[in-house]
């Protein structure tokens, strides 16, 4: 039976109105109407809807007429609803306001109106109090209070509603200390869940930092403060400027266009801006991209420079109203001391006198020295100062760097203590753009993958932060930044090294360019601006070598250490590369890229003629010793000493001794067409370690074989390592995360990876393995679809004497590793070594190959054919298995 025949006449119509106007609204929206106006149209639509319903209630339960229901409640939108600012699928939050003495009949109302809401297709969230409860939870709850904040008054009785609202106003006001704490602690603990930070890449329109909620703060807020909500009139009240009023009406029909739209596309309320949905708008909204960024870059930049702004305008509005406590006001006057006639240092501030804020809080000398007395005496710089900083910014353009302020800012990049934090507060004020060329252009810049978690200009003050904290490390890292004698250097490279993204030439080099400005900009000492100019431009160089080359190679380590010239440089690029994988986001550099980054860092020291302490020779004799220890107790001593002469230096390097014993011992009386397979879990990496022992001759294309069945079992390859020992054994070893198992895998996981993986590398037919589909939303797919850099095959046969090198640059995909590697063994190539580095959505595969006679490939014919055949096989499989 249709459903629709059970409900009540009036349910049907307000059904029909809602579809209807929906509809029309849909199509003033597609016409480009205004936000705020397409949202207030929906209000009014949900209130003809509510108003319907619940003048039909009235008269069913028999409640019309001058004594019925209506005279002692009101009906109550709060929330959005009562702000007017409702998107299409918004909940509606309603409050029956009712008379304690009437309280059966109002329940019964409600009833009766969440059925007929929720049959007409709105999703009523609705109260019942009386005045007196709705005032009790209200000062008490900041999260009601945020809601019954936004009220308006929609039916029923006049007085009642009057009484409380103006009852709550007036008590909020007296409760302003109690709620403005609350208030901020309930903000924090929704962003802590939808996103901290403002430049998180896949926003929560309504909720991540700098979104509508931020403008609603400053209106709840506001009401606690002084009793009003509306921006125009905290505007005229004094406690925004016209600017950030402006500000927050831009960001506000910005947003509200953009869930409008979102909503209406889904069919539902859908707040999140995840990749799919920044692709589609992207394209809706026309934007055309350039050759070095795309759409959607662009389109995400319009946004964070949205949130951005509402961030900045939410924080200052707060400190401007912040409730200071009678003891700080009465002690912190008689624990200040003056620097000057203008510059006071408290006991945690420093303030200036309103003479500095009119006349010199455009000075940009004036802000440097600020923030150098800031450092030295390690205390903030308090509200007023920075808001005078921050409006006068927004008038001035160019500036010119006397030689005191040039004096001022390497002074400061000079000094760790809260270096990141003054750099973050001059970025948002508008100052370091002004100093450093390309800031501006990096301001709000997103970088369209999963790898990068922050905007560029983020990464790049980030980076600076996380060198900062260095300092406390104690390792090769934490002395290499100790050591470092000219820290600003160091710290500006950090700060300019991403600038030039976004651009159609290599990032690298315009960054240089701009390195090379903000050295003539400072005046810095033509060395000190080669050295700017060398850690930007061979910024990744570092961790290409580390991750991408065989690091045992020392004619390449001589080469490297030989293009960077000095211990001191050398130091620098070690620090920066590190501070660059940390500024990425939490847990991207640890401890094992830091170990692998410093043997490569020691190595390059030793042919600069540093020895360093904690060098690995000694451990590299103690390890050789132990392995002759543990030869001596085996059957064929000769054979293990033969080993031991021919095993890989990764494998040596990395392998405890015991451990390079036992698996040598299973290859030893590993019967022929046999393989061992062994797992360990990683807990300081947090990953599953598997190694493989086999024969060349019982399994041709080990390799291949092996990732193939590995990547089958949903294992995710982070990185693999390929052992080729004498007498024809193979031992390779990947280091994966199990899609199955969070933390440890159990030891019948492990047991039974290890049965399947020797199942599948012993099978003859080499077939390919199934990959099981790991389970994607609808927008990630549609975000995999665009790849920023397409399918790249690169040939490398300078850097290796022996080998030639193949990179493959591609989108990851479960099972890629194995249709490379399995093209290059159907070529006839050998792999010798491969290095696997893989960010979220994207993979550099490399592999050092030889053909048949164990010989580079020289002839240019044969390389391309090998680099079509590898991206036909990439392009193949990612077509058979998006």
């Amino acid at each position: 039976m249709n459903s629709a025949i059970r409900l009540r006449p009036s349910v049907l119509k307000a059904k029909e109105m809602l579809a209807e106007g929906r509809a029309k609204l849909r199509l003033q929206h597609d016409q480009g109407s205004p936000g705020v106006q397409v949202c207030t149209r929906l209000t009014d639509l949900f209130d003809q809807v509510v108003l319907d319903l619940f003048e039909a209630a009235l008269v069913d339960l028999g409640e019309d007429g001058p004594k019925g229901l209506a005279s002692k409640l009101t009906l109550v939108p709060h929330g959005g609803y009562g702000r007017r600012d409702v998107a299409p699928y918004s909940d509606v939050d309603l409050m029956i306001l009712h008379h304690p003495s009437v309280f059966p009949r109002a329940a019964e109302l409600a009833r009766r109106m969440v059925q007929d809401m929720s049959d007409v297709g709105l999703v009523l969230g609705h109260s019942l109090r009386t005045p007196s409860q709705a005032m009790s939870l209200g000062l008490t709850d900041a999260t009601i209070f945020t809601s019954l904040a936004e009220n308006r008054y929609l039916t029923g009785s006049v007085s009642l509603f009057r009484t409380f609202a103006d009852q709550f106003r007036f008590r909020a006001s007296r409760r302003f200390r109690s709620l403005f704490f609350g208030i901020l602690q309930a903000r924090h603990s929704e962003r802590v869940q939808y996103g901290d930070a403002v430049y998180l890449l896949e926003p929560n329109l309504k909720r991540s930092r700098g979104g509508l909620r931020g403008i609603q703060l400053v209106r709840w807020l506001g009401f606690a403060r002084c009793g009003e909500v509306e921006i125009d009139s905290l505007s005229l009240l004094g406690l925004l400027s016209d600017r950030d009023r402006q500000i927050l009406r831009n960001a506000r029909n910005f947003f509200l266009q953009l869930r409008n739209e979102m909503h209406f596309h889904a069919g539902k309320s859908n707040d999140q801006l995840d990749r799919g949905e920044q692709l589609r708008l992207a394209d809706l909204y026309g934007y055309a991209g350039t050759k070095g960024m795309l759409p959607v870059e662009q389109f995400m930049q319009q946004y964070f420079l949205h949130s951005s702004g509402v961030r900045s305008v939410v924080s200052n509005f707060i400190e401007t109203i912040r409730p200071r406590s009678i003891l700080y006001r009465t002690l912190a006057p008689l624990m200040t001391h003056r620097v000057d006639r203008d510059i006071y240092v408290g006991p945690s501030m420093i303030s200036t006198s309103k003479r500095w804020k009119v006349d010199k809080s455009g000075q940009v000398p004036e802000i440097l020295r600020l923030m150098d007395l800031a450092n030295l005496y390690d205390r903030w710089i308090d509200h007023s100062t920075w808001e005078s900083i921050r409006l006068r910014m927004q008038t001035i353009g160019e500036i010119q760097l006397d030689d005191e302020g040039r004096k001022r800012f390497l002074s400061i990049m000079s000094q760790p203590p809260r270096l990141g934090e003054l750099l973050s507060r001059l970025n948002e004020l508008g100052v370091l753009e002004k100093i450093i060329p390309g800031m501006s252009h990096a301001k709000g810049l997103l970088q369209f993958n999963q790898y990068h978690k922050y905007t560029v200009d983020v990464h790049c003050i980030e980076t600076v932060r996380c060198a900062t904290k260095f300092q406390d490390r104690n390792d090769a890292l934490g002395e290499a930044y100790r050591s470092i004698r000219s820290k600003r250097i160091l710290h500006l490279a950090l700060l300019i090294h991403d600038l030039g993204k976004g651009f159609e030439e290599d990032h690298s080099d315009v960054g240089a360019r701009y390195a090379l400005e903000t050295a003539a900009k400072l005046q810095l000492t033509p060395r000190e601006a080669e050295s700017v100019r060398f850690l930007v431009q061979k910024h990744l160089v570092m961790s290409h070598l580390a991750f991408r080359r065989d690091t045992t190679d020392k004619d390449l380590v001589v080469r490297f250490a030989v293009d960077v010239g000095s211990p001191e440089l050398l130091k620098m690029l070690f620090v920066l590369t590190c501070a660059d994988f940390d500024g990425v986001g939490p847990g991207v550099l640890n401890d094992w890229k830091v170990r692998v980054l410093a043997e490569l860092y020691r190595a390059a020291m030793r042919h600069l003629g540093v020895e360093l302490e904690g060098e690995s020779s000694t451990r590299t004799r103690n390890k050789r010793e132990r392995l002759q220890q543990l030869a001596q107790k085996q059957e064929d001593e000769a054979w293990f000493q033969r080993q031991f002469e021919a095993l890989p230096p990764t494998y040596f390097k990395e392998t405890p001794a015991e451990q390079i014993v036992d698996e040598l011992s299973q290859l030893r009386t590993l019967p022929a067409d046999e393989a061992f397979v062994s797992s360990t879990y990683l807990p300081d990496r947090d990953i599953v370690e598997i190694t493989v022992g086999t024969r060349e001759e019982s399994v041709p294309g080990a390799f291949h074989r092996i990732a193939g069945a590995v990547s089958s079992l949903r294992m995710s390859i982070l990185a693999a390592e390929i052992n080729t020992l004498v007498d024809g054994l193979v031992l390779d070893r990947f280091y994966v995360i199990d899609q199955d198992s969070s933390g440890a895998p159990s030891a019948e996981r492990i047991e039974d990876l290890g049965v399947k993986i020797r199942k599948i590398v012993l099978d003859k037919n080499d077939k390919p393995p199934n990959f099981r589909a790991r389970w994607t939303s609808k927008a990630s797919r549609t975000a995999a679809q665009v790849q920023v850099l397409p399918t790249e095959v690169k040939i490398d046969n300078d850097t290796s004497e022996q080998f030639t090198i193949i990179e493959v640059f591609a989108h990851n995909r479960v099972g890629l590793l194995y249709a490379i590697a399995r093209t290059i063994f159907q070529m006839g190539l050998s792999t010798s070594i491969a290095k696997i580095a893989t960010h979220l959505d994207q993979v550099v595969d490399v592999f050092y190959v030889s053909d048949e006679s164990g010989q580079k490939i020289e002839d240019e014919h044969r390389l391309q054919e090998i680099t079509g055949r590898i991206r036909e096989a990439v392009e193949q499989f990612r077509a058979e298995n998006d």
